[in-house]
C-alpha cells in the first residue's frame, strides 16, 4: 500500500470527523445538559475515530461510526463518575426582546426538563432519532440494539414527551371558552 494513499484518506478523515463536530456536540449536549462535559467527550470522540480509523470499513457509515464511539464515550464516563451535575448555562445573544427571551427559554426548559426526565435509554434513541436525523436501523447499530428495541423506546419517550408537554401548554396558557347559543 501506498503511504501517501494513507495519508490523504486520513487527511480527508479529519476534514469529515471536523465538519461532524457540531453535531457530536449537540447531541453530547441533548444528552448530559452540560457544555464543560459535551466538549469533553466530542473530543474523545474525535480522538478515538482518528487513532481508530482503520476499523471504519465503510466511509459512507462514517456519522453512524462516529456516534457509536460518542455513544461508548458517553457510557464510559458514567460508569467512571457515578455523580453528575446538571448545569445549564444557557445564555441568549444580544438583541431579543426580554418577553419573547422569556417564552422562548421557558419553553426550552421545559422541552429540555421533559426529556431529562426520560430514561437514558429513551433520551438517547429519542435525540439520535428526532434530533439527528438517523434512521431506526443506524441508531440500532450505534446503540448495539434491536431495532424493535428501538421503535418501542421511540415510541414510549415520544409518548411520555407528549402528555408531559400537554400538562406544560395546560398550565402555561389560559384557556379560551367561547360561547355558543
Amino acid at each position: 500500500m501506498n503511504p501517501l494513499n494513507l495519508l490523504l484518506k486520513n487527511r480527508e478523515l479529519k476534514q469529515q470527523l471536523e465538519q461532524l463536530r457540531p453535531r457530536l456536540y449537540r447531541l453530547a449536549f441533548s444528552w448530559s445538559q452540560n457544555h464543560a462535559l459535551s466538549d469533553d467527550l466530542t473530543q474523545d470522540t474525535i480522538i478515538k475515530a482518528l487513532k481508530n480509523y482503520q476499523q471504519l470499513n465503510d466511509t459512507k457509515k462514517l456519522d453512524s461510526w462516529a456516534f457509536s464511539i460518542l455513544h461508548n464515550c458517553y457510557c464510559d464516563y458514567f460508569r467512571q463518575n457515578k455523580n453528575f451535575d446538571d448545569i445549564d448555562n444557557y445564555e441568549f445573544e444580544d438583541g431579543h426582546q426580554p418577553d419573547t427571551d422569556y417564552e422562548h427559554n421557558s419553553v426550552t426548559h421545559a422541552v429540555r426538563a421533559a426529556v431529562n426526565k426520560l430514561p437514558t435509554n429513551q433520551c438517547q434513541v429519542l435525540t439520535l432519532i428526532d434530533l439527528e436525523g438517523f434512521s431506526y436501523a443506524e441508531v440500532s447499530q450505534i446503540l448495539d440494539i434491536p431495532i424493535g428495541t428501538v421503535m418501542s423506546r421511540l415510541c414510549r419517550a415520544r409518548q411520555t414527551l407528549t402528555s408531559k408537554l400537554l400538562d406544560y401548554s395546560d398550565k402555561t396558557q389560559p384557556v379560551n371558552l367561547r360561547r355558543i347559543k
